[in-house]
């Protein structure tokens, strides 16, 4: 196989000829490198490559599972790999090896997938950008000034450029969306309670946090997403499992559906003109495919949902710092001042706020619950703007200085009464408010790449569903995928001249 014909082949296919013997795994991996060679020196998307493991399965002749010998990438966050650190994006955590496969990871590979590397992801995933200190930012191929966004950046970029067909990635605010539309792929948000977590450690945020993946076609997240999606016995709880495999699924149309869409965000009162025609444009081509839809106002407040997003993404912040910090005896050096600062607010608002914002849910879960009487799937932008140009969400040094010293001085509430939470809701929340709604209710919700700017930049749309329905929105993506296709764009980064636009 040549390297044109590999970069041109989703993993599906890539399957489909390993096991008609038309090329090896070896093979695939040593082709998978190459474009690795070529293009992560420019897209900083892979941090660590796991060598000797990748070699022993593609030499494997016993390999065996849907996706047999197909090269793959998993995320340097909470997809751990037995023998191998699992950074975060943290310096604390640089050297802490895993003592066993998570449960994602031992199921991408029950599924025959050779993982040789895992992907750059913001510090402990706390951002929608993928900067961390500790490696460097992560680069948009189709614009390597721009971010591929965050937290599973990394993985967003490796599979835009070619590296891989699809990665492991992980969603808590938008962290498989964001990247997803970022980089001009789909992106599926699962229901709460039927992905893996664990070993080693439950429930992530309360249940908000589902493990995934990002692909460049949907039969790609749909096969992937089967492959992963079981029964885990060691959960605290088991939500309903898909009835029909979702490989199944995307084969059959969705039917006609009711779709209310918006671009209104209480967050970001004046959203980039691309985001919204990328909504309009893609209720245009619902409707041409014979679906009703309508402009709706959303179903929700969204600026008092961040609220309680980050309320709660603090309170849990504190206690993995605090649980890094007893394990391995970190100190304050060892993390970045946001992240310390982060830590603090929510050390310093105690049980209270943490308590009413997980009650708030509740009244979030109704209100998405209420429209979902009325329309099938939510329709909105992913982003608010364009992917952002890498370093402008990134704290000056004097404010880096600030926050350590509240740490350390342990000042969350003084830091608190000067209105910093709505600052970071402004910063972080603004060009992605879409996003954290899924997440808090429980919903599953999907990026596809229906739109590009006009300087040549993915900007998805997202579709949010009722609570079970990943199945539809596969279907509807496989669709949209079949009516207006985007498999054939990917970004096209030669190492001698840096990025040129995707071609489609």
């Amino acid at each position: 196989m040549e390297l044109s014909e590999y970069l041109t082949s989703d993993a599906t296919s890539l399957a489909g000829l390993v096991a008609d013997k038309e090329v090896t795994a070896a093979e695939l991996l040593a082709l998978a490198r190459e474009r690795r060679d070529a293009v992560n020196p420019k897209i900083n998307a892979i941090v660590a490559p796991l060598t000797e493991v990748a070699d022993a399965r593609a030499a494997d002749p016993d390999l065996s599972g849907p996706f047999a010998g197909v090269p793959f990438l998993i995320k340097d966050l909470a997809q751990e790999y037995a023998g191998y650190p699992t950074s975060n994006g943290c310096r604390a955590l640089a050297n802490d090896v895993a003592d066993r496969h998570a449960l994602v990871t031992q199921r991408f590979l029950d599924a025959g997938l050779v993982i040789f590397g895992k992907t750059n992801t913001p510090e402990f995933g706390a951002k929608g950008v993928t900067e961390p200190e500790l490696f460097g930012p992560a680069r948009n191929p189709w614009n390597t000034g721009h971010t591929p966004g965050g937290s599973s950046g990394g993985s967003g970029a490796a599979v835009a450029a070619g590296i891989v067909p699809a990665a492991g990635a992980n969603d808590g605010g938008g962290s498989v969306r964001i990247p997803a539309a970022c980089n001009g792929l789909v992106g599926l948000k699962t229901s709460r309670g039927i992905g893996p977590y664990g070993p080693q450690t439950g429930e992530v945020m309360f249940g908000m946090v589902t493990q995934g993946v990002v692909s460049r076609t949907v039969r790609d997240s749909a096969g992937l997403l089967d492959a992963i999606i079981a029964p885990d016995p060691g959960a605290g709880y088991q939500g309903a499992q898909p009835p029909v495999p979702f490989a199944e699924l995307v084969g059959q149309k969705p039917g006609t559906l009711r779709i209310g869409y918006s671009s209104s965000s209480a967050i970001n009162a004046n959203p980039d003109p691309e985001a919204v025609a990328a909504v309009e444009s893609a209720a245009a081509l619902l409707s041409e495919l014979g679906h009703q839809v309508e402009e709706v106002s959303p179903p929700h407040d969204d600026a008092a949902l961040a609220r309680d997003f980050l309320t709660i993404w603090f309170a849990q912040l504190h206690g993995q710092v605090a649980d890094v910090k007893k394990r391995l005896g970190s100190s304050d050096s060892e993390f970045e001042a946001d992240t310390l600062a982060s830590s603090e607010l929510g050390r310093a608002a105690g049980m209270v706020p943490l308590l009413r914002s997980l009650a708030n849910t509740n009244e979030h879960i109704r209100a998405l619950a209420g429209f979902h009487e009325t329309y099938d799937l939510f329709l909105t932008p992913t982003l608010a703007k364009p992917p952002l140009a890498v370093d402008e969400l990134t704290t000056s040094t004097s404010l880096q200085r600030a926050a350590r010293v509240v740490a350390k001085t342990r000042s969350g509430k003084v830091l608190a009464a000067t209105g910093v939470l709505d600052q970071l809701i402004n910063d972080n929340i603004g060009w992605v408010p879409y996003t954290q709604l899924a997440n808090l209710t429980g919903r599953p919700a999907i990026s596809v790449p229906l739109h590009w700017t006009a300087t040549g930049l993915p900007l998805g749309v997202q579709f949010v569903g009722r609570l079970g329905a990943d199945g539809l929105l596969l279907q509807l993506a496989a669709q949209l995928e079949e009516a207006q296709p985007w498999f054939q764009r990917y970004a096209h980064l030669d190492p001698a001249l840096g990025p040129t636009p995707g071609r489609g």
